[in-house]
This record gives C-alpha cells, structure tokens and sequence, in this order.
C-alpha cells in the first residue's frame, strides 16, 4: 500500500510538468542543405532558436506582439496547424546586382487560435519570421517583441541613433558610422538601427535585418534583459506634429502604441543572414527575397543610371563666361557635361523652385527651356524635394513633373521610420509610378524592400555619406567605405554619392564646405562606382574638375548602377573589400582598403574561357602622399589567372575587362 500511495505522489508532483509539456510543443524546420535548424517552442512564450552546423546561433528568444486590448499574440498560443512547405525558385530582379535570384527555403507555418500565426523561412544562409493576422476590422498594436538572444557576449558593429535621448526622441536622418563593441557594452541610452552585423569568435558573422516594412514602423534594437542580446523597439504612433525649420515635420505627440493597421495582414519580417566568410555578406538577397514582388506591371520606363549633381561641388564650374548659380546657363553647362560622357540625368537639388511649391520654378532656370535642351542632349532631369512639400503637394506635383517630362524626384528630410512616415514612402511609389516618375529617397531610413515592390523607387540615402567631408573633421572615410558594402548596402540602394576628385590623405584632410575634399586616393573613389550598389549614382564633383580629370571620368562613366551578375571575391569586413560585377559581356572588378596598405590577389576565375583585356586604374606609387596619384594601364587576363595588386593607404584598384 506505501508503495501505490508513493507512485501516485510522484504521479501528482509530475503532473503540472505533464500538462506543461503537452502545452510547450517544440516544432523544428531545417533549411534545404540542413546546416541551419531552426526550433520553435510554443508554450507560455513563443521561442525561437537557431543552430548553424551543430553551432547555437542564437539562444531561446521571445516574440510576440502586444494588442492595445491587453492580448499577447504568442504567449499561450493554442497551435491550430503547423505546414511544412518547400520552395525552390527563381524570380528576376530588376534594377539589382543580378537579373537572376534564387529562391530556395524551406518554411513552417503556425496557425493558431485567435486567427493569427507565424512563418519562418530558412534558407541555406538565413532564417526569416513574421507575424500575420486574420481578424475583422482594424487592430492597434501596442508593441511587439523581438528578441535574438546570442550565446556570447559578440563583438558587433552597431550604428547608433545620434539624436536619441530617454527613449522620447525617434527622429534622425539615418546616418551614423559603426561604433565596433560587444554587445554587453551597447549604450544604452542609445537606439541601434538596422542592418547590424554581429561577429562570432570562430568567424561566422550574422547580419540582422527587416524586410516588407508597410504600414508599420521600423525596428530599433536596444540591450535586452539578457545582456549580451537585443530586443526590439519601435517609434509610437505620431498624433501631433509641428513643422521644423525649413524641412522637417517633427512628432511633438506620440500615442502609447506603435501602429493602427488592418486586422487582416502580414508584419514585416525580422531576419538573420549568416556567412562563414566576409565575402558571402557582399552578396545576401535577404531582403530581395522576402520583399513583396512588384507591384508596376511595365517597368520599361524606370531607366537607371548615374546623374551630374550640383549640391557637393556648390557649382563650383569655372571657365566660363556666366555666373555659376541657380541659373539656366549653368545648368546646361552641367547638361552638356552629362551629354559628353553619355551620363542620362542632372540633378537639380535644393533652391530650384520657389519655396513650399513644387510647381513653380524659380524664373532664373528657366525650366521648360532647360528640358528641351537636355531632350535634345539625350539628358533628362530630376529635381528635389522636401518630404514636407511633397506630402502637402504630391497630388499636384507628381502629375506636373510628368507633364513637364522630369524624370525622377529626390525626397529629403523624411527623418523618422514611425508608421506614417514608412507608409508615406509607399503612398508616393505608388502614385509617382502611375505618373512614370522615379523616387530617390534622402534623409531616410534604410530600405526593406520597396525598391522591389515599387521598382521606380530607385535610391536610398540611410548612410553617412561623401556630404560628410565637408563638416566632419573626424570622419574616418576609407574604414567606414570598407564596412559599407558588408553591412548597409545588403538592406538595398545606398546613395552615398562617390566621385570625388580632391583626394587626400589622413594627414592633409580638412572639412572645407564650398571646395569640398575627401579621404583616400582617387582610385579609392572610382573604384566605389563599382563596389556601392545604388540604381541612380550621383556623380559628386562639378563638371570642370571631371573634364579636367577626363581618363578617370570617362572610366567612372563607363560602370553601369546595375548588373547582371555579381562575385564576391576576397574580402575582409572594415578591413578592405573586393567584387566583380558583369554587365552583358564586360566585368567590372573594384578593390578598396582602408587606411592599411596592403596587397591582394584578384583571380580571374569568374571569367569565361578566352583571351580578356583589361584597363586597370591603380594607386601611383606616391599617392601615400598625393592622394590624386594614380597609374593606368592595359593588360591580358584569361579565366584562373591570379594578378597581384597594391593598395595604398585609403587605396583602390578598378578594372574594365572586355573579350578581344
């Protein structure tokens, strides 16, 4: 009898684990190679792992989201469903580093009671999840939590929110340099914005993106509880805004929740790209892959290309019989460059208009005139605006640049990635594409994907750019150009705005506003054309110093913004950076270092069989001390050859390869 009385007791003790366990399901997809298996455990919290061969990635980490009405999608989760599909595809790209992308995962769907579940995509270099609602009406989101919880305290690059203060402000222009720490030592009253990179001890990075944000704000990430991890936070809702300065509308009230969305739809997916060498984060398709496909049925119109921009050189023309300003001569100086080197567009930045209306130019421009000139020179124009302006006017705007034949828009000083202002870029994609009219969005958040939804959407800024040198005495240009193309430009377009011709060493650089220098050797530069991926690419200095400079201009003018196909080749994150690029039957290859001189080897592996010629542009053998020195030289390659080459410091090293 004591020992039946003694079982059962047991049975009893055991019984709260029992029903727990029946709660707590583990439910596990692997992606396609199986190197990647990602677990997920649904019990009293929804937990995500990953393992990458046999190797913890990322430890057990909450996600939910957080309803106004107080109920927590993800905790508790009743489990309806769960599918397993497997996909393996192709789609074509457009305006990418590849025509081409594959599309092969392997995904787990949880359907759960209360109309609601979550995906997770695994691919054979990353895992990807969302949320996703099937409910009447419209739901207000509170919060949502997002975890990725790391088994060690990792070394990562992390760009933080400069103007973030007691989590009260979200407004910033998106442009930080990586502050390189563990994670432990994040500041912590500091915002992180996406792409971050987090580096491993055996190697291995992961790189932490979004992907579909619509309709919903961006995520920061903070430190979360467990101290050597994040967790997202987002900018509440805005219900009041005030106008700032010239440009910016700034949130002066916030809602205490971060969206009111329909209750039938997708949330934005929060992914992690993994590489065992630097060089496969130079060509992650993430955000391509998870972005909605295009929503422009013909793109035929969208045509990319590079533009001759005014603002970075302050129109510094010289030579000329005119005064140099916001005027008609000085803009078909800049239209006649533009024709010379076959370069399809000029810029017409801030000051072209009369202020707060986008349909009235100032009279100096003479702008119709200027069109028909530029049509006749095979040139089209872009002008810029304020988000501000073109909030108010896009309605009237967009249908008058169409008329008068502008060919794209630069939209500046969005500053925040709360709800309104990501579905704002959207609203304008869409109208500005039924109008055929490109978007280059400046002073904004990084892209996740519109470019693939809207593809006259054509460039994003989101990064510190060239502008910089002109203010920034501590910029430290060559490491941050060598970390670039790793971490940002995986998100999508990046308008950092390369071409400077007044090159300089670390010693003799000083921020100069009006005549404006920059870090690093003129191959440095040139080989950025190459290297940043951007659809629309501004050419930053004036037309005189280009036509001066007219070997390397006629070179740098010559590199497509897209490519049919791209190959990573040795490479080293913040340390220097090497890729080929092919477009129809001519490669592109560019290498930059930072401010470590060093030597590399470009093998010519990719190449198919045959006899190639390549011009080379290489750092002159003083450029350590005069930074425009330069060597170019005409060589023959074949595929497997293996070329040594020398990169001074803050160097480059470019080359256009051609079949004989």
């Amino acid at each position: 009898m004591k020992k039946i009385i003694t079982s059962l007791f047991f049975v009893l003790l055991l019984f709260p684990a029992v029903i727990y366990a029946q709660k707590a399901k583990v439910y596990e997809v692997k992606s396609p190679d199986e190197s990647i298996v990602v677990k997920l455990e649904s019990g009293a919290k929804m937990l995500w792992s990953v393992q990458h061969k046999g190797q913890q990635l990322i430890a057990p980490s909450g996600i939910s989201l957080l309803l106004q009405s107080g109920e927590i999608l993800g905790d508790n989760a009743n489990v309806t469903t769960s599918k397993t599909t497997n996909v393996n595809t192709t789609f074509k790209a457009f305006n990418y580093r590849k025509t081409v992308v594959s599309d092969i995962y392997n995904q787990l769907t949880l359907s759960c009671k209360g109309d609601y579940g979550v995906i997770f995509r695994v691919f054979n270099d990353a895992v990807a999840y969302r949320y996703f609602t099937k409910r009447k009406g419209e739901m207000v989101i509170k919060n949502e939590e997002a975890n990725f919880n790391f088994t060690e305290d990792h070394k990562a690059f992390i760009p933080y929110l400069r103007d973030y203060r007691d989590g009260k402000v979200f407004n910033a222009s998106f442009e930080s340099l990586y502050k390189e720490h563990k994670i432990s030592e994040f500041i912590t009253d500091s915002l992180a914005f996406l792409p971050l990179l987090v580096e491993l001890n055996n190697g291995k990075k992961i790189l932490l993106l979004e992907a579909d944000l619509e309709d919903y704000p961006g995520m920061f990430l903070v430190l979360n509880e467990t101290n050597i991890g994040f967790k997202g936070i987002y900018a509440p809702y805005p219900l009041e805004t005030k106008m700032s300065g010239n440009n910016n509308v700034i949130p002066t009230k916030r809602a205490e929740f971060i969206a009111k969305t329909d209750g039938t739809r997708s949330f934005p997916w929060r992914a992690i790209f993994i590489s065992e060498q630097d060089k496969d984060l130079l060509d992650c398709d993430l955000v391509q892959k998870l972005a909605s496909p295009s929503r422009i049925e013909d793109i035929s119109w969208v045509k990319t290309g590079q533009v001759a921009w005014d603002w970075w050189n302050s129109m510094n023309i010289s030579g000329v019989d005119f005064r140099a300003g916001k005027n008609f001569e000085t803009y078909k100086y800049f239209i006649d460059f533009a024709s010379k080197y076959k370069i399809p567009y000029i810029m017409l930045d801030a000051g072209w208009n009369v202020a707060g209306d986008l349909t009235k130019p100032v009279a100096n421009i003479n702008l119709e005139e200027l069109i028909k000139y530029g049509k006749q020179k095979g040139v089209g124009l872009m002008v810029w605006s304020s988000w501000r302006d073109m909030l108010s006017q896009k309605e009237k705007a967009i249908p008058y640049f169409e008329k008068m034949g502008i060919k794209g828009i630069k939209i500046d000083f969005i500053d925040r990635d709360d709800q309104l202002a990501v579905a704002s870029t959207y609203d304008i994609a869409k109208l500005a594409s039924e109008h055929h009219v490109m978007i280059d969005y400046h002073g904004v958040f990084k892209p996740t994907g519109l470019q693939r939804t809207y593809p006259n959407v054509v460039g994003y800024e989101g990064v510190y750019g060239l502008e910089n040198f002109k203010w920034a005495p501590n910029f430290d240009g060559p490491r941050y150009c060598v970390t670039l193309p790793f971490i940002r430009n995986q998100a999508g377009p990046m308008d950092y705005t390369s071409g400077a011709m007044r090159n300089t060493n670390k010693a003799n650089y000083r921020p100069v506003n009006s005549m404006p220098m920059a870090q690093g050797t003129r191959v440095n530069q040139m080989a950025q054309f190459i290297v940043f991926e951007e659809p629309i690419q501004m050419l930053s200095d004036n037309p005189t110093i280009y036509l001066k400079e007219n070997e390397c201009t006629e070179f740098i003018t010559k590199v497509p913004t897209t490519f049919d196909e791209t190959v990573p080749l040795d490479s080293k994150v913040a340390e220097y950076v090497t890729i080929a690029r092919r477009k129809g039957e001519i490669w592109f290859v560019g290498a930059m270092t930072n401010w470590t001189p060093r030597e590399l080897t470009i093998d010519f592996s990719f190449l198919k069989p045959g006899i190639y010629q390549a011009e080379i542009f290489r750092d002159g053998i003083n450029s350590d001390r005069d930074a425009t020195d330069y060597k170019k030289e005409v060589i023959t390659v074949k595929s497997g050859d293996k070329v040594n080459v020398k990169l001074m410091n803050g160097g480059g090293w470019v080359a256009r390869i051609e079949k004989k």
